[in-house]
């Protein structure tokens, strides 16, 4: 499969003369393109295309391998483009936080329902998900730990740098002087906004700064980390977030990071499924597209 998506790729980009043009007929990103023409390339050793600032001019090779290709791989797309009758439409169940699932996930599989897919979302704690995934209720569980469940077998996606961040008004109670020799210390009166009753993600920034969970009051819990950062902009209270979603807020000066290290804290986002049966092959579609998206979200 991965080879045939190669050559469909290298269809679109002769055809449209541009990796752009190419990327949005293919429902992905342009630089999801340009890794799968370097890919083929490097498999084929030989240039396909030429790039330019007005788009790409295939090589005499590129020329070749399209006329050789174009027949059969359309031929292929006719079949993918079958209507329900004549080729069922599968569906995916996954498994995943709110949040993680909004920003990450649909955008990464979307494309894949113009391909007769159909995805199926369950939103919720981790560990009632993988419980749900071992039981056979899904499919593919997204998810920020990593906990060990007979059955389960886990592949890592992305490691995601956290910060500690909170409102500018919060943010001028600290006592620097302090927070430089006791930044507990001097964070301890300022209240927090959790994930969760266990304080899942600022007990784990705590322990990996601090070497303690935190003292502070809780003011707010809420399971969604768009939530959180919502919660944190309005002054409620100070918590841990992943860097791609605190960034916008933090350029528009809305939050402020509040403690740095020389060492970032991180967490693993991972993509657990069953191990004890083999995955269909539209579950494989689904998680080969998260793999390759995950490339990509480090710049998000």
């Amino acid at each position: 499969m991965q080879e045939l998506d190669l050559l469909r790729t290298l269809l679109e980009v002769h055809r449209a003369g541009s990796i752009t043009a190419a990327a949005a007929r293919l429902g992905m990103s342009q630089p999801s393109v340009s890794e799968r023409i370097t890919r083929l390339e490097a498999e084929l050793g030989t240039p396909l295309f030429t790039r330019s600032a007005r788009g790409v001019v295939p090589t005499p090779a590129g020329d070749a391998l399209a006329a050789r290709v174009a027949a059969p791989v359309d031929r292929l797309r006719e079949v993918w483009a079958m209507p329900a009758a004549t080729s069922p439409v599968e569906t995916v169940r996954i498994g995943g936080a709110s949040d993680v699932v909004a920003a990450r996930v649909i955008p990464a599989l979307a494309p894949l329902t113009s391909q007769g897919v159909r995805l199926a979302f369950t939103l919720g704690l981790a560990h009632d998900l993988l419980a749900r995934l071992a039981d056979g209720g899904l499919d593919v569980v997204v998810s920020s730990v990593r906990t060990p469940v007979r059955g389960i077998r886990y592949r890592g996606l992305i490691d995601e740098e956290f910060v500690l961040v909170g409102a500018p008004a919060l943010a001028r109670t600290i006592d620097r002087k302090r927070l430089a020799a006791d930044p507990a210390g001097a964070l301890q009166h300022l209240p927090l906004v959790a994930y969760d009753t266990d304080l899942s993600i600022v007990r784990r920034y705590w322990r990996s700064q601090f070497g303690h969970r935190p003292a502070n009051p809780v003011a707010i819990t809420v399971p969604d980390l768009r939530g959180v950062l919502a919660a944190v902009v309005a002054g409620a209270g100070v918590s841990a977030l992943p860097r791609y979603l605190a960034e916008p807020a933090i350029g528009a000066g809305t939050v402020e990071v509040l403690h740095r290290s020389e060492e970032a804290p991180i967490n693993t986002l991972n993509l657990a499924i069953r191990a004890a049966e083999p995955a269909t092959t539209v579950t494989i579609r689904v998680i080969d597209a998260l793999v390759e998206r995950a490339r990509e979200w480090d710049v998000l």
